[in-house]
């Protein structure tokens, strides 16, 4: 088992910066949605889109499994509906559920009210086998001012991405390796997608995960990742 010697960094980051006032809640109140977070250390989350699927989510959580690493899956409902007991099996192995709304719609041109029920339709299922989510991520990332505060008024902050791998185009296992490595920092946020099948994530994450470790990054789910942020001196 990999040691994560980035835990009691992290904590004793988020005491100091609570203790001078600037605690998560300040962070995300100051920022529309979150891309990345800043910090020094060599943490990243990597995030998938889109599940479950019945078979590219399985065949995710088996690597994931076998490599020790947890990631944030964004799921929709409408793919929760089909799936729920592979999702279930996401939260048992201890994974973060967050939200991707239902339908897989650009919310952004939705009302309040209409947002709202994608999102707690999408919630409700969530909540039958997994904690309540707290993250939410907007279809295709179209978000406006109005959705995200509707989103925190729902109890969510919006999370987007630093590094967008583009996986559901149909690129290949290496170049989706490549595009990773090339663009990774400390605080990155990866995008992977799981919608889809075949699709190039379940063949890569596990090397992935190795050119990661091997560069010396900890993947963390993003809840653990915002507990990084470190303040501007």
């Amino acid at each position: 088992m990999k040691s994560f010697p980035w835990v009691f960094w992290c904590v004793a980051v988020l005491f100091t910066i609570t203790v001078i006032g600037i605690n998560q809640n300040n962070l995300e109140e100051g920022l529309k949605v979150i891309k990345k977070v800043p910090t020094t250390q060599k943490v990243v989350a990597l995030t998938i889109d889109d599940g479950p699927h019945e078979r590219a989510t399985p065949e995710l959580l088996d690597t994931l499994r076998q490599k020790q690493v947890k990631v944030t899956l964004f799921v929709l409902g409408k793919n929760i509906e089909r799936n729920a007991s592979i999702l279930a099996q996401a939260a048992s192995d201890g994974h973060e559920i967050a939200n991707h709304a239902f339908s897989h719609k650009f919310l952004n041109k939705f009302t309040p009210t209409e947002f709202a029920e994608e999102i707690l339709a999408t919630e409700k299922l969530i909540t039958a086998v997994a904690p309540k989510p707290t993250l939410f991520r907007p279809p295709g990332g179209g978000y406006n001012d109005v959705l995200v505060a509707e989103a925190r008024r729902l109890g969510y902050t919006t999370i987007l991405w630093s590094i967008d791998t583009r996986d559901w185009q149909g690129i290949s296992a290496d170049q989706l390796v490549s595009i990773v490595m090339k663009n990774v920092k400390p605080g990155s946020i990866i995008l992977m997608h799981d919608g889809q099948y075949p699709i190039a994530t379940t063949k890569a994450i596990g090397t992935i995960i190795d050119r990661l470790h091997a560069e010396g990054y900890s993947i963390v789910t993003v809840s653990e990742l915002l507990k990084c942020y470190e303040a501007k001196q």
